[in-house]
């Protein structure tokens, strides 16, 4: 069936990302208040939490600083000074992060990085930052996100140089709004193990005078595949170790009858966490640093809903859904009217660590962020928790053995080998790296997705209600920046970033490279659309042309760097769809009503075209140009 024949009736009521930020309409105070940080009552003592083991220590003592403190012991940032040698790992480094140089509370309680020093070097989203003290960049000639091409001139004071390639690495600066503190951000993610050279030349204030610099150039490693992904996989090993050719147990818990049924139940997946599986544990570590089950509490049964067809007559494939910020699997009910066209089932599991049930626990750990470990690893429970659900669906072993997957004369309704993947918002945000990792499906959409959390969160209108908690634990503003630096090391290992090299291009060893459709939305008020950029300039995309009507964009080049599409077109690409909403602030600030009009953040969920597109693109794994020779223009966006 091609795209223009897919019949397509879109429901207006999908739920936007913005409705998720906090499920329940409390606040983070509230939260705050009653939930203790919502610390678990089978969780460990937070001791045991912070050491993220009980066996695998690293191998280095961490320095303390001559001069304590973010300033005088952490910047430059990344820097090699910041590590040790270490024969053990790929890139021949560890980091070693001073205990006394790290963010510390109102409590007194400094942000421990015993994780976080387990790495071999730094993310390949890393951020850069130093001081420059009444710098004003764009006068000394340094580019900001409009222009990035200009990074790679002679003319740019700055250089970041690839040492195993000698390539100039593009980037753009801005000052950080509160610690005015130069930060510069890769316009692509740096590459796996390879080390690079910064070189800062003459800075001026806006009085056109020399700016004073503690050092003008460093080098900085990048983690190895290992490092950053090497926990993920081997827990997808260990999981697939277990079922072999075979099927996780399942059962279904209750079925809603109708012309689409709503198919409720649980599945085990293996529970690597220090408690029984929910929010406030984290990894257990044998004495390599690898994960390991947990004895006393081997499993956890995860939930899992689905939208089904009542009759088909030939069976129709699945479709994995990863829904929006802290939400849940309910959301994947927007499926029901494609399900009830027979054109797909649909099923979807909450993000472990990035759900509504994490919320109380995530409040807590913007208190105090050395427990940021507890989040990050459960995300990998969650991104293990999919491919387990894939194999329930792709596996005649799996969900087509019960009633409830079945036609009424016991024929299957799911077909085998034919799951497809979707995720949206935060779906898209962490579903590059659950597709990146399976062999369950081939295809992905991923509706307005980016990747790095430390570049999303300052741009993103649902930060401001995180940050109140945030600020008022973190009362300096160098403290505030370097602790989301220093999460994003943990991050790397949960979304995107840690991943998105071995997506589309090579990729890991028995997986598939996939082919990857991301759908963004011009002037996005929730996930930036620097950071929709950065993810298709790593992973390859092509982008839609021409992208956007001439004077939308304040870029000097709309959408630098990413090739154009020509059609017809199969393989990863990007499609930027305008609502006419206000170019975004150039910088990170959040873009707010009515300054910068309706949020199109969720606008493409009622875009009839954009459904066709992606369905089409899933379906058939051809890119149909639904916009003709014009950019892609959308017409649906409301305030909600």
């Amino acid at each position: 069936m091609s795209p223009r024949e897919i019949p397509v009736s879109a429901p207006r009521n999908f739920p936007k990302a913005s409705k998720y930020c906090l499920p329940w309409g409390v606040t983070l105070a509230v939260l705050i208040a009653s939930c203790g940080g919502g610390k678990n009552s089978q969780s460990v003592d937070s001791t045991t939490a912070r050491q993220g083991s009980t066996t695998f220590v690293p191998t280095q003592d961490s320095p303390t600083c001559a001069e304590p403190g973010v300033l005088a012991c952490l910047l430059p940032w990344p820097s090699n000074q910041l590590t040790v040698p270490d024969s053990t790992t790929m890139t021949g480094l560890r980091l070693s992060i001073p205990s006394d140089a790290v963010p510390t509370n109102v409590d007194g309680i400094a942000m421990d990085v015993t994780d976080q020093n387990r790495a071999d070097g730094f993310s390949p989203n890393s951020v850069i930052v130093f001081e420059a003290p009444g710098v004003d960049l764009l006068r000394s000639g340094v580019p900001d996100s409009t222009d990035i091409a200009r990074s790679l001139e002679d003319s740019n004071p700055i250089t970041i140089i690839d040492q195993q390639t000698q390539a100039r690495w593009p980037f753009w600066g801005e000052l950080d709004v509160q610690s005015r503190l130069v930060t510069l951000r890769p316009a692509t993610a740096f590459l796996e193990g390879h080390t690079y050279e910064i070189s800062i030349g003459e800075l001026i204030d806006s009085s056109l005078n020399p700016v004073p610099l503690t050092t003008s150039q460093w080098s900085f490693t990048i983690a190895s595949e290992q490092s950053l992904s090497g926990r993920l996989l081997h827990e997808r090993s260990v999981a697939y170790e277990q079922i072999g050719d075979g099927v996780p147990i399942f059962k279904v818990d209750s079925v809603t009858p109708g012309s689409v049924r709503t198919v409720e139940g649980t599945f085990d997946i293996p529970n690597f966490l220090s408690n029984d599986g929910t929010p406030g544990g984290h990894l257990l570590l044998d004495d390599q640093g690898a994960p390991m089950i947990n004895e006393e509490f081997p499993t956890y049964a995860t939930s899992f809903r689905c939208v089904v067809p009542d009759q088909v007559t030939a069976p129709v494939p699945a479709l994995l859904y990863g829904h929006g910020l802290l939400g849940d699997r309910g959301q994947v009910d927007f499926f029901g009217s494609f399900a009830g066209q027979g054109l797909i089932v649909a099923c979807a599991v909450d993000w472990l660590g990035m759900a509504s049930e994490d919320v109380a626990n995530l409040a807590g750990i913007l208190q105090d962020m050395g427990r940021f470990n507890e989040q990050a690893d459960r995300m990998l429970q969650g991104l293990l928790a999919f491919q387990l659900l894939g194999r329930l669906t792709n596996s005649a072993q799996g969900f087509v053995t019960d009633p409830a997957f079945q036609n009424a004369d016991g024929s299957p309704l799911i077909a085998p080998d034919a799951t497809v993947f979707v995720g949206n918002s935060q779906g898209g945000i962490l579903g590059g790296a659950a597709s990146a990792i399976s062999t369950e499906w081939k295809r992905a959409v991923l509706g307005v997705p980016g990747m790095n959390y430390s570049l999303l969160l300052p741009r993103s209108s649902d930060w401001p209600q995180f940050q109140v908690a945030y600020e008022a634990a973190y009362l300096e503003s160098q403290d505030r920046l370097m602790g989301l630096v220093l999460a994003q090391l943990l991050w790397d290992r949960g979304e995107n970033s840690g991943y998105a090299q071995h997506l589309s291009s090579d990729p890991y060893e028995g997986i598939e490279a996939k082919d990857v459709l991301l759908v963004g939305a011009f002037g996005d008020h929730q996930v930036a659309n620097v950071s929709t950029e950065v993810l298709a300039r790593t992973i390859g995309a092509r982008v839609h042309s021409p992208t956007l009507q001439d004077g939308r964009s304040a870029d000097v080049v709309p959408l630098w760097g990413i090739e154009t599409i020509t059609y017809p077109y199969s393989g990863t690409a990007l499609v930027m769809w305008d609502y006419g909403t206000p170019a975004p602030p150039i910088g990170p600030e959040p873009p707010s009503e009515p300054a910068f009009g309706l949020d199109p953040h969720g606008a493409g969920s009622d875009e009839a075209l954009v459904l066709v597109q992606a369905l089409g693109y899933l379906l058939s794994g051809g890119l149909q140009n639904v916009c003709g020779e014009g950019p892609c223009i959308g017409t649906q966006i409301d305030s909600q």
